[in-house]
C-alpha cells in the first residue's frame, strides 16, 4: 500500500451555530454538512453559509442526484432539499452507521466500529454486499469508480482508496495527527471535502492523480459514479 501525506488545500469554517462537522455531501454548487440537529449547505470555495435544514443529523450524509439522505440514529432519511421534507425513510444497518455515500445506485454505508461498508437497496435498507476495511471506517465516497473512506483512530486519520471487489487497501492520504476526518464526500474532481468532527471545519485535501479544483464539477454522486 502506498502512503502519502494529505495536501489540505484550504479549511472551511468554522460555522455559525455548528459545534461539529458530521457527514459530508456535495450537490455539485454547495457542500452539505450535518451538525446534529441540522443540515447546512456551504459554498465550496468561500464556505459562506447559504441555508439550512432542520433534521437529526448526527452521521453521515449523501446527495443521489436531487435528494439528500442523512443517517438518524437507527434510520436513513430521505430529504428533499427544496422544502426541507422528509420525504422517506429506510432502516440503517445494525450496528451504527457512520459514512454515507451514493453510487451505481445504491447507498453506501460506513460503519464505524465494525470496520466495514455495506452496498444498501435505497428502497428497502437491504444489505446487498459488504466491503471489509481493516481499519475504523467513517466518511465513504466514490470518485471515477474508485471507493474511498476516511478512517479516525486515536490522533491517526487518513483517507484510503480500497479495491471494491476484495477490499484491499491501495493507497492512503495521511492526515497531520489530531486532524480527524468524520465525514467524507469527493467533488468529482481534484477535492476532497472532510468533515472535521469537533473542529467545526470542513478540510479540503487534494486528490492525487487529479486538478486542485473542480468547483463546478458534478459530484461524483451525482452522476452515479
Amino acid at each position: 500500500m502506498k502512503h502519502q501525506k494529505a495536501e489540505i488545500i484550504q479549511e472551511l469554517g468554522p460555522f455559525p451555530g455548528a459545534e461539529a462537522v458530521h457527514g459530508v455531501t456535495f450537490d455539485g454548487k454547495s457542500v452539505w454538512f450535518a451538525s446534529g440537529d441540522r443540515l447546512n449547505a456551504v459554498d465550496p470555495d468561500s464556505g459562506a453559509p447559504i441555508r439550512s435544514i432542520e433534521v437529526p443529523a448526527h452521521a453521515g450524509t449523501a446527495f443521489d442526484g436531487a435528494h439528500l439522505f442523512q443517517i438518524a440514529e437507527d434510520r436513513i432519511q430521505k430529504i428533499d432539499p427544496e422544502t426541507g421534507r422528509v420525504i422517506g425513510s429506510i432502516p440503517a444497518p445494525e450496528g451504527g452507521a457512520s459514512g454515507l455515500a451514493w453510487a451505481e445506485g445504491s447507498l453506501w454505508v460506513g460503519q464505524y466500529r465494525a470496520r466495514s461498508i455495506h452496498q444498501v437497496d435505497p428502497e428497502t435498507g437491504k444489505i446487498l454486499r459488504t466491503i471489509q476495511s481493516n481499519r475504523f471506517v467513517t466518511g465513504v465516497t466514490w470518485v471515477d469508480g474508485e471507493l474511498w473512506h476516511a478512517t479516525w483512530e486515536g490522533e491517526d486519520s487518513d483517507i484510503r482508496r480500497l479495491d471494491p471487489a476484495t477490499g484491499e487497501t491501495l493507497e492512503a492520504l495521511d492526515m497531520p495527527s489530531g486532524t480527524g476526518i468524520s465525514g467524507l464526500e469527493s467533488d468529482g474532481a481534484g477535492r476532497f471535502f472532510c468533515g472535521g468532527g469537533p473542529s467545526g471545519k470542513v478540510r479540503v485535501v487534494r486528490r492525487n492523480g487529479a486538478g486542485a479544483k473542480g468547483a463546478g464539477a458534478a459530484s461524483a454522486e451525482t452522476l452515479g459514479a
